[in-house]
């Protein structure tokens, strides 16, 4: 049986990002508008830097779709990067100018990125060998793989939404979101905020940070609605649904921490105080009044809304730099500014929606099976059925 994954390749400033999806059944219809606007997305936020005026991010489909359908093969995704013709000389993959390569050479690496780990463990002496590839601009590949996932989530009817709830100090990382919440984020707000009264002290967290010459981070709420009970198993630890998603947030660029639904409250909290009660109506079937679990019980999603929380750190570039070791010399030296955001937490929360989406969409490719959107969808169906009985 086909898993829902992907695989991407390209470098920050090189020619191009090469996606592929497998596990896609055939017959999904895309919408070529829907995934360009979630590239959109990633781009938004007040915070962001410079390279997204450069970068205006579109999708080509180079196989696995016809006429705006799956045709069940893997599905072949290209964006390209506009800036690469500013870094021509510097990244080409064939051709590299010497003077153009050593003017753009990073030799000093940031604390809190890849740069000193990647270079010693892959014997890089260039530290652009390793920002390049662990930039978070590899993020437009995963929100267009995730993109291709909600496109299959939404032929079962499962949405998946998300929003800020604090940008540094600013806002309420534990406050309690619901889907309508959700719901009313305002995508052309500054800031994502799930509570619009908590935006305005987080532009100004932003403004003192840049003034400072500083970066923030802060924390995001994603959440799946209509996911059906029965995703994930309890039976082995590598197929507990709610472990497979945190590693999938977790493997975000700056992302530090995860919980799902209220799992940093209810570790200072009673039992009685953290758990969903269960009731049994004729109508509703089983059913909870809460869902401080977050959807998932034992590794399996119970029915609820899945409700994912994600802790993103300040972004390792500062422009003021901080202590470091020229990698040549060592000896003592800040470290090297590179073009960077002074915060991406609203374009974080894209990002959280298509792993989210890609862990799901995996997850229902595992129970439902199929070659074909029909045939999965009479394995979708007949299970339904099924739990309608029980």
């Amino acid at each position: 049986m086909s898993r829902f994954t992907f695989t991407s390749a390209g470098e920050s400033h090189g020619p191009q990002l090469t996606i592929i999806v497998t596990g896609m059944p055939a017959g999904v219809k895309l919408d070529r508008d829907r995934i360009n606007n979630d590239l959109a997305r990633r781009q938004h936020g007040y915070g962001r830097g410079g390279r997204m005026k450069i970068e205006h991010d579109e999708v080509e489909i180079a196989g696995g779709v016809r006429g705006g359908e799956t045709l069940g093969s893997p599905v072949a995704i290209v964006i390209r990067n506009a800036d690469f013709e500013n870094w021509n000389g510097a990244m080409d993959p064939w051709n590299v100018n010497a003077a153009e390569a050593e003017k753009r050479r990073v030799h000093a690496p940031r604390p809190g990125h890849a740069d000193l780990a990647g270079g010693m463990k892959y014997d890089r002496k260039d530290l652009r060998d390793v920002l390049e590839r662990a930039s978070a601009r590899e993020t437009a590949s995963r929100v267009a793989a995730g993109a291709i996932a909600k496109e299959l989530l939404r032929a079962f009817e499962i949405e998946i939404r998300s929003g800020v709830v604090a940008v540094g100090s600013a806002g309420d990382p534990e406050v309690s979101v619901t889907w309508e919440d959700l719901q009313r984020v305002d995508e052309s707000s500054p800031l994502r905020a799930i509570n619009r009264e908590h935006e305005k002290a987080m532009v100004a967290a932003v403004d003192a940070a840049r003034e400072a010459g500083e970066t923030l981070g802060g924390t995001i709420v994603a959440a799946a609605h209509g996911v059906p009970l029965g995703l994930g198993s309890y039976v082995q630890w590598n197929e507990k649904l709610d472990g497979r998603i945190a590693q999938a947030i977790l493997s975000i660029h700056a992302v530090k921490a995860v919980a799902i639904g209220d799992g940093i409250a209810a570790s200072r909290s009673l039992g009685s105080e953290v758990h969903d009660p269960i009731y049994f109506t004729e109508d509703q079937r089983y059913h909870r009044k809460s869902n401080r679990a977050g959807g998932l019980e034992g590794g399996v999603t119970n029915g609820q809304d899945v409700v994912v929380r994600a802790f993103m750190k300040p972004i390792s570039t500062l422009r003021k730099g901080l202590p470091s070791v020229d990698i040549e010399t060592r000896e003592e030296h800040r470290s090297q500014w590179e073009r960077s955001d002074v915060t991406a937490v609203a374009a974080c929360g894209v990002v959280c929606e298509a792993m989210l989406a890609i862990a799901l969409a995996d997850a229902m490719r595992e129970k439902f099976g199929g070659d074909s959107l029909g045939e999965m969808r009479r394995n979708y169906d007949g299970y339904i059925a099924q739990l309608r009985e029980f």
